[in-house]
């Protein structure tokens, strides 16, 4: 019988936690789930974890899959599950949370294991991979995923159907660490963090700095063209704003805020909506006006355990792409499959032609705003303007903001991992909050709708993505210096200089290495911070006033003479249409 692959992983779980209990009979048990790529658990217990741990769990494991135990499910009531886990502190603190004491309680045992479960799980262990997994990292996780709570040990497994999927598995991930974006940022020299000062926020240098503004004016260049309107609002704003607006209950523990003289809270800003509703507020908006595109490249800063900060992808001060777009209910359809075209072009643009839709439903929560009357419209809305323009999209029940659904955008890179950067979201109950309304037709007011849309998401992770993809071979356009030029020796160095000048009339961003070294020992350090375009001149090129170039990633070079190469550069740096 075959299963779904969440389920061996599920099993996997359960069979980890049955080796741990074997080697070490004192081990809690907290829980794992079934994750992209593997599965985590959580264990307490005196003894410290450490990668020389898990080749003897791998072996403790393989031994049970061979031993083929079953996994039996039963049902339990709640008193019967406190007498079967009484020894085990963190499932009777769920037990104790649990009001539905007349409740069946669902629980798995495999071998000498018990964990509270409603599965689904295989048959028997011989249904699971003997090495289809490998233990990846052992890492602090909080009990809950709260501070205040004890700090429990988190073992990741990566886990697939086979080995042939494992190995492949791994082949990738061995490439992703040499695409690091850290790695790539110190290699080309682009940010650091200074984890003592500042941590999660990046230190642009030059050339990396060069790149963020460069995304930056691509995006400004293609919104400008759609008839968007940029705006700047306010990076400190009253507490009082973000109670409004029912962020600060959601997210008010990761918000930076602190009290003035006067008695009054501020907040540094955690994101852009509620300034972008603040703008439309001002003065009187007609339906002839909409829909109305304001959008903010707006710096944001939010906290994230220190755990969880990874290099560009994950951090605490980042740039969002941010945009509100204003319209009638008779529009907001059309809107969204504009803004979805949109994000597939620019993503086209930057090589990522695997993208897909997902369509995030609501869930029941304390801090989800409005009715489900405005829910079930909301929701609908989305999902027809999908189906009826053909888009192909997953459902992920419970994903959704707190304010509205939304369609979250998803990109696959050179090396197959998924990345959801993009995303558009729609809001019925923030204009209602915040007192909204254009007049309409009828000379009436009405209350608008508010699409919230980012085509990149952060500048720093989209950045990280890009970086990683194409291992730092950026596009030309994008690369902070795309030519180095450099003499053979002393003799060619002013023609080095002519060369690098022309360019540099030419809008060509470039440099030279005038440095007293073997050419070859340039082109191997240039190569490694990813220089895209080496210009190697000697006496011929000097004599008949051409280039030899070297490409990053391409043996062959080639000669061209000064003025081709100075065309082709020019246009080859032109911000794509």
């Amino acid at each position: 019988m075959s299963y779904e692959i969440e389920t061996i992983r599920h099993s996997l779980a359960h069979v980890m936690a049955a080796a741990i209990q074997k080697l070490h009979p004192d081990v809690k048990f907290a829980g794992g789930p079934a994750i992209e790529n593997g599965f985590y658990y959580d264990f307490d217990t005196d003894y410290r974890f450490s990668e020389e741990d898990f080749d003897a769990i791998e072996k403790e494991m393989r031994a049970l899959i061979k031993s083929d135990g079953a996994f039996v499910q039963r049902n339990v009531t709640a008193a019967e599950a406190k007498e079967i886990f009484a020894n085990q502190p963190y499932k009777m603190e769920w037990l104790n949370e649990y009001d539905a004491a007349g409740d069946a309680l669902s629980i798995y045992t495999f071998r000498d294991f018990t964990d509270l479960c409603r599965g689904p799980h295989v048959a028997s262990s011989k249904d699971l991979p003997r090495d289809g997994f490998k233990i990846r990292s052992v890492a602090g996780a909080y009990w809950k995923g709260d501070a205040k709570n004890k700090m429990l040990q988190r073992i990741y497994v990566d886990a697939f159907a086979s080995k042939e999927d494992l190995d492949a598995h791994l082949k990738m991930m061995e490439e992703a660490a040499a695409r690091d974006n850290r790695k790539l940022g110190r290699d080309m020299d682009l940010f650091h963090f200074e984890p003592e000062y500042a941590p999660g926020a990046v230190f642009w240098h030059d050339k990396g700095y060069r790149i963020y503004r460069r995304l930056i004016d691509y995006i400004r260049m293609r919104q400008e063209r759609a008839g968007y309107l940029e705006i700047s609002t306010p990076s400190v704003m009253d507490r009082s704003l973000w109670e409004k607006s029912g962020h600060w209950a959601k997210y008010g523990e990761h918000n930076y805020s602190g009290k003035t003289q006067d008695g009054k809270t501020f907040c540094v800003k955690p994101m852009s909506c509620p300034g972008g509703m603040l703008v439309f507020g001002q003065g009187t908006r007609s339906y002839k006006d909409l829909p109305l595109y304001l959008s903010e490249f707006g710096k944001v800063n939010r906290y994230e355990a220190a755990g969880g900060l990874a290099g560009l992808m994950r951090v605490r001060e980042f740039t969002q792409d941010d945009a509100h777009i204003f319209c009638t209910e008779d529009q907001f359809e059309t809107e969204i499959v504009k803004i979805l075209s949109f994000v597939k072009d620019i993503y086209a643009k930057f090589g990522f032609d695997r993208v897909w839709m997902k369509l995030a439903t609501r869930k029941e929560s304390e801090f989800r705003i409005g009715s489900d009357e405005i829910w079930d419209k909301a929701e609908e809305g989305l999902r027809h303007a999908l189906e009826a323009n053909n888009i192909e999209f997953e459902v992920a029940t419970g994903d959704a903001a707190f304010y509205g659904p939304k369609i979250d955008i998803y990109l696959k890179d050179s090396i197959g991992r998924t990345w959801q950067c993009g995303t558009v979201q729609l809001d019925m109950n923030l204009p209602e909050r915040f007192d909204l309304s254009y007049i309409g037709e009828d000379g009436e007011k009405h209350r608008p709708i508010m699409l919230h849309r980012a085509l990149l998401g952060s500048i720093e992770r989209f950045m990280g993505v890009l970086l990683e993809s194409t291992g730092g071979h950026l596009p030309l356009w994008l690369s902070p210096m795309p030519v180095v030029v450099t003499p053979i020796s002393e003799k060619q160095r002013d023609y080095a200089i002519a060369v690098a000048d022309a360019l540099t009339a030419a809008g060509v961003r470039c440099t030279t290495d005038l440095r007293d070294e073997k050419v070859n020992y340039k082109v191997r350090e240039l190569s490694v911070a990813k220089t895209p375009i080496i210009a190697v001149v000697g006496d011929k090129e000097m004599a008949d006033q051409t280039v030899t170039l070297r490409r990053l990633g391409v043996e062959q070079q080639e000669t061209v003479s000064l003025q081709d190469f100075v065309e082709q550069m020019r246009a080859a740096v032109q911000l794509p249409a």
